[in-house]
């Protein structure tokens, strides 16, 4: 199977079912940024192959986890209105988020002001990959009741894991984080 099908070449592209839009239209916008913000994820997880930190398994199994529901997430805002999604977000999804995000803040020095995004490269990627999900939500928000509402939580709520765990990093590896006003 060659990877170029040159079904593309006018512009258009094929949603799940095969329906054919325009590049632009507002799904594959959606879709588009949540493969931007998996691969960043993916980028931040490879500056840290030869990295020791507290947690290290646990935290890379849970970035796999958060990595395969993104995929999904696209392919939920690749389904037109009105076809059955093969797999669907569930309330758990978003939970085990949180309970994420609980964990590792309790871990960090509370924040007092704002933080510039940086650290260690693998921190920077996340940092980066926290704005990317940002725009993701609002495509997904421009997509208006066509959509699971799971699908908004869970962007929203990935930005915050991001976030945390892009300050949990640097912290791990012993980068002190740069408040805005130093």
């Amino acid at each position: 199977m060659k990877i170029y099908t040159k079904t593309g070449d006018k512009g258009t592209t094929s949603l799940i079912y095969g329906n054919r839009v325009s590049k632009a239209d507002k799904r594959v916008e959606a879709y588009g940024t949540c493969d931007e913000a998996n691969s960043i994820i993916g980028l931040a997880l490879s500056y840290l192959k030869s990295e020791y930190y507290e947690e290290k398994e646990s935290l890379e199994a849970f970035f796999h986890k958060v990595q395969t529901i993104l995929f999904h997430v696209g392919a939920e805002l690749a389904t037109p209105s009105g076809k059955k999604v093969k797999w669907k977000l569930e309330e758990g999804n978003i939970k085990e988020l949180e309970e994420q995000i609980d964990v590792l803040d309790g871990t960090l020095v509370p924040l007092k002001n704002f933080i510039l995004p940086g650290g260690h490269p693998a921190g920077a990627a996340l940092h980066s990959a926290r704005t990317i999900v940002r725009r993701a939500e609002r495509e997904a928000v421009s997509l208006g009741d066509e959509i699971n509402p799971l699908v908004l939580s869970y962007l929203n709520r990935l930005s915050d894991f991001l976030f945390v765990a892009a300050r949990y990093i640097n912290q791990q590896l012993g980068e002190k984080e740069k408040n805005l006003h130093e």
